[in-house]
């Protein structure tokens, strides 16, 4: 099983998220659910924001994923290249509820670390 490197799992609600994804900034994260001993975080989805992850995190409450992990990175391209990251390490669109490969900002011509998706 691979590791995210981010913070979490937190239950997503919007409390959560204003406690602990504190401050504007881009970010990566992975949204799921604990496995039913409630031990062990499984990743449904892989998201990103380019300038306020708090904010594009409170998109998703009341969906339905209960828990999230999450990281702010340096810059949007760092966010971008993390989220290609744990797009890849856990599964894809074959595993994950991503239905394609993330897509890079607008304006910008940074390809994935990991694939050639972009060439």
């Amino acid at each position: 099983m691979p590791t995210s490197g981010l913070y979490g799992p937190y239950e997503l609600t919007t409390q959560n998220i204003d406690a602990v994804v504190r401050g504007i900034g881009p970010g990566a994260y992975l949204l799921g659910r604990l496995n039913a001993s409630g031990d062990s975080f499984i990743a449904d989805y892989a998201g990103r924001s380019d300038d306020d992850l708090n904010d594009r995190l409170k998109d998703w409450v009341g969906g339905k994923y209960p828990q999230f992990k999450y990281g702010f990175y340096d810059s949007p391209k760092a966010a971008f290249e993390k989220e290609c990251h744990l797009f890849h390490d856990f599964g894809g669109t074959t595993t994950l509820d991503n239905d394609i490969h993330p897509a890079r900002p607008k304006g910008t011509d940074w390809k994935c670390p990991r694939c050639n998706v972009f060439d």
